[in-house]
């Protein structure tokens, strides 16, 4: 994917990921790699929660000894200020992966990072403040957000809402607030948005109703820890044959008018005709 197109131009991304499943597979696990690449869109092999400290050269290792595609890859590597990060991101220049999300970021994007391909995690309070800094910075290609880490930045005890608080365990105020402004900023700064990942793999069903409300936000992905999530997160992503019929018919009539029009009884405009563009551009159909 590089770009949506729209009847009024092509709106183009620095970087899109070839499709909303990202998978994370630790670095230290050598022999996940394959198969994550196997069952997922794009893979995010992870040197921050997938490879401990006094493990991490074998982790690099294991990176260039089992090569996965680079045009869906992506490497996570360890944050700003901690013992690793210098040699991980001589390490991110090194090998076949531009694509480089980066956690722990807060006031600014890093020096050491020029010239790198940037996904910026959103996960702490400093970088919330500075959201807008960070996303127009050149470099950055993409936001992300971590609800857990964000939790506990803030002293927080759970970034969701307990089952007798709320049965839907929806997040909490400051992590749903983390959210909107990912999405908002990346909108503004032209680059792609991700969304956090859904911590129960077992709960398919709220991964795919979360995964639903990504794609009605506009995010253009969601991160997995667990296979299992691949698929809710594919069907909540893939617009259903109504979605496209209509969508279709939508584009079809709006090139014929030049402002608004009735369309089955409803009034259609330019933002329903972009929306329309979107749910197509989602199923890889252009118009």
């Amino acid at each position: 994917m590089t770009g949506f197109s729209s009847l009024d131009g092509e709106q183009t991304f620095p970087w899109l990921p070839s499709g909303p499943a990202l998978l994370f597979v630790p670095a230290d696990r050598p022999e996940r790699f394959q198969k994550a690449a196997e069952r997922s869109d794009m893979v995010i092999i992870d040197l921050e929660d997938g490879a401990a400290v006094d493990n991490h050269e074998q982790a690099r290792a294991n990176i260039i000894n089992n090569p996965l595609d680079p045009e869906v890859t992506i490497l996570r590597i360890t944050g700003p200020g901690t013992p690793t990060f210098a040699e991980d991101v001589a390490f991110a220049r090194t090998c076949d992966y531009d694509i480089v999300m980066v956690p722990k970021i807060r006031d600014s994007i890093p020096a050491e990072l020029e010239g790198l391909k940037i996904i910026a995690m959103i996960e702490t309070p400093q970088a919330m403040i500075n959201i807008q800094q960070i996303a127009t910075h050149p470099d950055v290609v993409g936001l992300f957000w971590g609800a857990e880490d964000l939790t506990a930045e803030l002293g927080g005890a759970s970034s969701r809402q307990s089952v007798d608080e709320n049965p839907r365990r929806h997040y909490r105020d400051p992590q749903r607030l983390a959210r909107a402004l990912v999405q908002v900023h990346a909108a503004a700064a032209g680059i792609a948005a991700i969304d956090a990942v859904h911590t129960d793999f077992r709960d398919e069903r709220g991964q795919y109703l979360e995964a639903l409300d990504a794609v009605g936000c506009g995010f253009l992905a969601t991160a997995c820890i667990h296979p299992a999530m691949v698929p809710p997160v594919r069907k909540a992503y893939k617009p259903s044959e109504a979605t496209l019929a209509r969508a279709r018919k939508i584009v079809d009539h709006a090139g014929t008018h030049t402002g608004a029009f009735q369309l089955d009884g409803e009034m259609i405009d330019a933002p329903v005709v972009k929306q329309a563009v979107a749910a197509l551009a989602r199923a890889g159909i252009t118009e």
